[in-house]
């Protein structure tokens, strides 16, 4: 079984044929079983993939983002594989003693011991950190392919020429890395192209005629039907390579939307008076917490695709203010005000907004207090501070013109025909690994 994942790639795209690139793809969609893909709370890269390949949710991880705050504190630390506890499909399956093969899952740095082989995902600090399992894979890979693994490339930046230029040489690298990877044995391989998710954060408005700031540009919106066809014309080549009863499997972690606009959240709740600051700030600041009065605040929060909030909790934090019994009531207030948020004209938005309880069947780790969704994920609420309007057209962290979205794909083909083909409906991600578990052991 070979698994290409596309990384935030969305229906709209590989099912309703939007835009172009996938051509040989989408035939294999034709002959294949299709679901869309429902991902989980939050819906993102990490914990998404590690969502899909143990079966567990974020909550029964402890996993609840790229980056999670250490408890009592304002910092933060980044999640990586030594942080998930539970076993992967390639753990379990080597049991049967099947080999896997993997490339760029999340998170799988620092490489751990498996049976196969891997090289690491996105963020993987550097070349000169260890990248493989087994270790001497990674002197291999230089010697034999005279390059190293490009991990990530800049995407928030300004400069799209050379944000493009990069992108389309990483997946080329990691093209060229796995032509020599996939000559090896294996029963499995798992290759995710983060690439694909690059390509929709830096170009998604040049390439969505529906994106309410849609520019049309002779160079830009050709780049992610461009990053598509090289993906698709080497997955061609590739089939005819791979054994003729591999299972081919086409999946993404999460879809991919316009952004409407950014909505500071910290600066709502200072007007809602859950968050009080000391002093005045320059538009775009960071929230500090030199810079917030503790003694009158009993919420701040991250943003991002979706926002986490942290409550003021007396004994859990350094300054904190509420008693337990407070809880239920500031969360009741919450809720009730996040569903007033309306959009700029005065137009209905769809927010949500879950403690860990009401999404998680079990919670571990440094969950958030409540996480928050603006207008079904069409707004981005940011985490800065200072601005005169509550309705900003850019990502306060550099550009970014997508959202994430919650529908993504997960499509099987099966060139002996053993599977059912057509739609099948809606598949949830941590029930993925069963099916392919399933499939890959002939049950």
């Amino acid at each position: 079984m070979f698994v290409l994942g596309l990384d935030s790639l969305p229906p709209k795209v590989l099912y309703e044929n939007y835009g172009e690139g996938l051509d040989f793809i989408r035939q294999l969609t034709k002959e294949s079983q299709n679901y869309l893909m429902k991902t989980c709370h939050p819906p993102i890269t990490v914990p998404a993939w590690i969502s899909m390949f143990t079966g567990k949710t974020p909550g029964e991880l402890g996993i609840y983002g790229f980056r999670h705050r250490k408890p009592g504190t304002f910092d933060s630390y980044v999640v990586n594989s030594n942080d998930v506890k539970e076993k992967t499909i390639w753990d379990e399956l080597a049991k049967f003693n099947i080999k896997t093969g993997l490339f760029g899952v999340p998170p799988t740095y620092p490489p751990k011991p498996m049976n196969g082989f891997m090289v690491t995902d996105f963020n993987t600090p550097g070349k000169e950190k260890p990248y493989t399992f087994p270790p001497w894979l990674k002197s291999e890979i230089e010697n034999k392919i005279g390059e190293s693994p490009i991990f990530d490339v800049v995407y928030r930046t300004e400069d799209r020429n050379k944000a493009y230029s990069d992108l389309m040489e990483m997946i080329d690298n990691h093209q060229k890395i796995l032509n020599y990877l996939v000559k090896k044995a294996w029963d499995l391989f798992i290759y995710v192209e983060i690439g694909v998710d690059r390509a929709h954060h830096m170009f998604w408005k040049y390439f969505d005629d529906t994106h309410p700031r849609y520019e049309y540009n002779e160079k830009f919106s050709r780049a992610i039907p461009n990053v598509y066809k090289k993906i698709d014309n080497w997955f061609s080549k590739l089939i005819k390579e791979l054994p003729k009863d591999t299972i081919y499997v086409i999946v993404s972690d999460h879809g991919t939307k316009s952004m409407k606009g950014s909505y500071p959240i910290n600066q709502w709740l200072m007007q809602q008076g859950f968050l009080k600051i000391k002093n005045e700030t320059k538009e775009g600041e960071d929230l500090l917490p030199d810079n917030i009065n503790w003694n009158e605040t009993k919420v701040w929060a991250w943003g991002g695709y979706y926002s986490r909030f942290f409550f003021n909790i007396k004994g859990r934090e350094p300054k904190g203010i509420l008693e337990k019994e407070e809880i239920e009531g500031l969360i009741k207030d919450l809720k009730n005000s996040i569903l007033k948020i309306k959009g700029p004209n005065n137009e209905q938005w769809k927010n949500e907004a879950y403690t860990p309880q009401e999404i998680y069947p079990e919670i571990k780790g440094d969950a958030p207090d409540l996480t928050v969704y603006l207008d079904d994920l069409n707004w981005r609420p940011i985490g800065t501070i200072g601005y005169k309007s509550m309705y900003l057209e850019k990502n306060d962290k550099g550009p970014d013109d997508s959202m994430h979205d919650w529908y993504g794909v997960f499509s099987i083909y099966d060139p002996e025909g053993t599977i059912e083909k057509g739609n099948k409906g809606v598949i949830e991600i941590n029930k993925i690994k069963n099916v392919l578990e399933q499939l890959i052991l002939g049950k």
